[in-house]
C-alpha cells in the first residue's frame, strides 16, 4: 500500500509538471514578447507551482534543513532552545533565516524556503494590494496565534511607525504555514512549526521582542545597481544601511524613523534587537 501510495505521488507530481510545461509553451510568444522581465515572471510562477506542489504532496522544499534532528544541529552550533532570536527574510530569494544568540553575538541556526509570498519587489502601499511587506518590524508575544487557520502564525506588526508616518495601510502581515499567501510570507507546516518552537522558548526565557528585517533581496552593491532605476531606491537604499551594520557586527541594529525614512544606528553591546521604532532624529539622521 505504501508503494501504490508513492507513486501516485509520483505520477501526480509528474502530471503537475507536465501541465506546467504544456502552460509555458502556449504562453510563450506573450512571453518573449515582454521580453526578459515576462521570462523571469514566468520562472517565478514556475518556481512558485512547484514549492506549491511540494507542500500538498508532503515533501520538504529544497533547501529545508532536516528538521528531524533539531536537537542535533541546535548541538552542532552550541545553541539551545530559549537563546534569544533575530529573523531575516528575503523576498527575491525566497529564504527566511533564523538566527540565534551564542556568545557576544548572533550565529544564523538555519536558512528555511519561504514556500510563498505575493507581489513582487517593493514594499506593502495599501490594504488590498496583496503585496508582501519590507522594512524592519518587531514581534512581541502578543502576535503570535498558535491557533491559526494557517497552522501556526506571527503578526509582523505591518504597519509600523514608518508605514504610518508615510500613509501606508493594511493589517494582518503575518509569517505562517499552509504554503497559502495574500500578503504574507507563508513557510510549510513543518517548517513554521519549528521556528515557532524556537521563537516561543527565547520568549518563554525572557526576550521581549524579536526582530524581522524583511528586505527585498540580498543587500549588495551589484544587487542595488541591478534594480538602480526601480522606484524604490532610496527605500532600498534606507534598509541597506540596517543590513550593513548587521552583516558588520552581528547584533541587531537600533532601528528609528526620521522625517519619513528608516534611520539605522549599531546595536548597543549585549542588544537582542528588542526595541520597537521609535523616533529617532539625531544630526546624522537629519543629514540623511
Amino acid at each position: 500500500m505504501q508503494f501504490l501510495y508513492s507513486i501516485s505521488r509520483v505520477l501526480i507530481a509528474g502530471a503537475f509538471a507536465g501541465a506546467l510545461a504544456v502552460l509555458t509553451l502556449t504562453l510563450w510568444p506573450d512571453l518573449i514578447g515582454r521580453g526578459e522581465q515576462g521570462l523571469a515572471r514566468v520562472r517565478l510562477a514556475a518556481h512558485d507551482a512547484q514549492r506549491v506542489l511540494y507542500a500538498k504532496l508532503g515533501w520538504p522544499l529544497p533547501g529545508t534543513p532536516d528538521l528531524d534532528r533539531l536537537n542535533e544541529r541546535l548541538a552542532e552550533k552550541g545553541l539551545a532552545r530559549g537563546a534569544p532570536v533575530f529573523i531575516r527574510i528575503f523576498k527575491r530569494e525566497r529564504e527566511l533565516e533564523l538566527w540565534m544568540r551564542r556568545g557576544d553575538g548572533f550565529v544564523l541556526f538555519a536558512s528555511y524556503p519561504v514556500c510563498r509570498h505575493s507581489g513582487g519587489l517593493g514594499p506593502k502601499l495599501r490594504e488590498g494590494d496583496r503585496q508582501a511587506p519590507e522594512g524592519f518590524y518587531t514581534v512581541g508575544r502578543s502576535q503570535l496565534n498558535p491557533n491559526s487557520a494557517y497552522r501556526r502564525s506571527f503578526n509582523l506588526g505591518y504597519p509600523n511607525l514608518y508605514d504610518a508616518a508615510n500613509g501606508r495601510t493594511g493589517s494582518f502581515l503575518m509569517v505562517h504555514g499552509a504554503c497559502l499567501s495574500v500578503g504574507c510570507y507563508a513557510m510549510t507546516d513543518p517548517v513554521i512549526d519549528e521556528i515557532w518552537e524556537l521563537v516561543t522558548a527565547a520568549l518563554d526565557r525572557g526576550q521581549k521582542r524579536f526582530s524581522a528585517h524583511i528586505f527585498p533581496f540580498r543587500m549588495s552593491e551589484a544587487h542595488l545597481a541591478i534594480h538602480d532605476r526601480a522606484p524604490w531606491g532610496e527605500f532600498w537604499r534606507d534598509l541597506k544601511r540596517g543590513y550593513d551594520l548587521f552583516e558588520a557586527s552581528r547584533t541587531p541594529p537600533r532601528i528609528g524613523v526620521c522625517a519619513k525614512r528608516y534611520v539605522a544606528r549599531s546595536g548597543a553591546a549585549g542588544s537582542y534587537g528588542e526595541s520597537e521604532l521609535a523616533e529617532l532624529c539625531d544630526q546624522e539622521a537629519l543629514r540623511q
